[in-house]
């Protein structure tokens, strides 16, 4: 039956080569059959409201524009799927992975849309595709006598964030500054936040999962077994199945927590703090959390701009403590009572993602991010401090753009202390801070080489002052410049080039793992985990 259904499709396919005036119909023969098959696998049954083409243009393009965070991938060059199915159900995602093998259509997983480099929802590698996107799948179960929720892929980190609040003032969980993210993908990452000092990584807080693999069965840790239960807590999404739920350790918080925000120009001695920040926010106190957000004073070129670092904090405790620790350890700032806010989780919540402090915890179910732009990113992590020479060299190409933007996440605290092969996320112990990069625009593509450019040149220089042997990289900042994965060709030396810089040594777990559960590579993207090559005998 598969091989029949797979040679269908391929004489479909070769109607659209063959004669391009046919591509309507064939497109609409795929659509039409692969809802048919929908309809007879899923135990429960599929309205039409659940099933999108291009067909309805208004529709298709409002359910795809709707989570689609880079603006660079709406573009009308963009590939778009021919189908996007929204499930209502586990049995409904069960069929669209049987039916989308079974016809050999490549399938591609949104959960909140904010890959940057949109591999859930455009294919660059192969045509036709299927989105399958999970906005509705978004149930939230907390159950704070055992200090446990399950959160479905599609909810928003900001959605559980505010039903665990709703429960508890003494709870909460350590994931996603932003509110907008997607946990179904998000978790697959890493999934950091401004907790992530005390308690580490969401994934390190994750103690089950539900999801559908290649062969459409679902499997929770016990039937998935510790090697892909270990595979999915930080391995990157798409490569493994499609993450139906993850069942999340919450942690305890205390009801008041103390946030501030400290801006210092380049006039205020931001380059000597910046580089006194790389010494002391990695070992001050676990509950202190102090990124810095760095930006230009004005997009205007011709202007006398200067460069502006914005010292963002959570420390899980009161404002007394608070200055008693920055005091001792970081005076340089000039922390006063005035700058700390005091405030609940939750509101630590809604301040670290940018709301005004007025701003009621019920825009958290928004589940929408505050601003979407073109843009393309980059990561470093940095393991010895740079140097004021190298500040004053970061600054020179800084202000050769508009409006340039980097956050210094730092590490240190409970990050440390988790070993680099306990997940597939490897950023431990040693890492000082990592670095985020970003080149955003407005006008589409009339200025994006020129952009792009300029964050290359950015991404060049930093080179000498960052980790190397390999270059590391976070993998939820995706980055197709590291290297692409090709249609029908697995091959482990292409992919090590972004795979190692990713995970480091445990790219070659992952490579084991996906070859025992998906060796056919079903589940596969423009950087997803390859299997091994498949040993054909003599």
């Amino acid at each position: 039956m598969a091989f029949r259904s797979s040679l269908l499709l391929s004489q479909i396919l070769f109607l659209f080569v063959a004669l391009p005036s046919s591509w309507t119909s064939a497109t609409s023969t795929i659509q039409q059959t692969f809802f048919r098959c929908l309809s007879t696998n899923s135990m429960n049954s599929i309205p039409l409201s659940t099933y999108y083409t291009p067909n309805n243009v208004t529709s298709f393009t409002s359910v795809l524009n709707s989570t689609a965070n880079n603006l660079r991938y709406l573009l009308p060059t963009a590939p778009k799927p021919v189908i996007i199915f929204t499930p209502l159900c586990e049995a409904h995602v069960q069929a669209a992975v049987l039916c989308s093998r079974r016809f050999g259509l490549a399938l591609r997983v949104r959960s909140g849309g904010h890959d940057y480099e949109a591999v859930s929802y455009v294919s660059q590698i192969e045509s036709p595709f299927l989105v399958l996107d999970l906005a509705r799948l978004r149930s939230i179960q907390v159950d704070i006598r055992r200090g446990t929720a399950w959160a479905q892929a599609g909810a928003t980190t900001g959605e559980v964030y505010y039903r665990i609040a709703q429960q508890s003032r003494v709870h909460g969980f350590p994931m996603g500054l932003c509110s907008s993210l997607g946990v179904g993908g998000h978790i697959t990452g890493g999934a950091y936040g401004s907790m992530m000092r005390m308690f580490g990584l969401g994934v390190d807080n994750v103690i089950d999962v539900r999801m559908v693999d290649s062969k459409g069965r679902i499997l929770d840790r016990k039937a998935m077994g510790e090697d892909l239960f270990w595979a999915l807590r930080g391995g990157g999404g798409g490569s493994f199945g499609v993450i139906l739920a993850w069942k999340l350790k919450l942690v305890n918080v205390p009801e008041t927590v103390t946030v501030f925000t400290v801006t210092k120009t380049l006039e205020q001695g931001a380059t000597k703090l910046l580089y006194k920040w790389q010494k002391v926010a990695p070992k001050i106190d676990d509950r202190l959390y102090i990124r810095v957000i760095i930006q230009a004073s004005s997009a205007d070129l011709a202007a006398n701009r200067t460069v502006m670092t914005s010292y963002n904090a959570l420390f899980l405790g009161d404002p007394d403590t608070l200055l008693g620790i920055m005091g001792k350890r970081f005076p340089e700032l000039g922390l006063t009572r005035a700058d700390c806010v005091k405030t609940s989780w939750i509101g630590s919540v809604l301040y670290i993602a940018g709301y005004p402090n007025t701003t009621a915890p019920e825009v958290l179910l928004q589940g929408k991010p505050l601003f979407r732009n073109y843009f393309k990113a980059k990561s470093d992590f940095v393991r010895t401090p740079i140097s004021m020479k190298g500040l004053l060299g970061l600054w020179k190409i800084y202000l050769q753009e508009e409006n340039p933007f980097m956050i210094w996440n730092p590490y240190g605290g409970a990050m440390a202390r988790v070993p680099e092969s306990a997940t597939p996320f490897p950023h431990r112990y040693g890492t000082l801070f990592k670095i985020q990069y970003v080149a955003t625009w407005q006008d589409g593509t009339q200025s994006m080489a020129r952009h792009v450019n300029w964050l290359t040149k950015l991404y060049n220089y930093m080179g000498s002052y960052v980790s190397k042997n390999p270059r590391e990289a976070y993998v939820n900042y995706r980055d197709l410049d590291l290297g692409m994965n090709k249609k029908g060709v697995n091959s482990l030396a292409e992919a090590s080039s972004w795979g190692l810089r990713y995970f480091k040594s445990n790219f070659y777990r992952l490579v084991q793992v996906k070859t025992r559960v998906d060796p056919d590579n079903f589940f596969r993207h423009e950087q997803s985990i390859p299997p091994l090559p498949v040993k054909r005998g003599r």
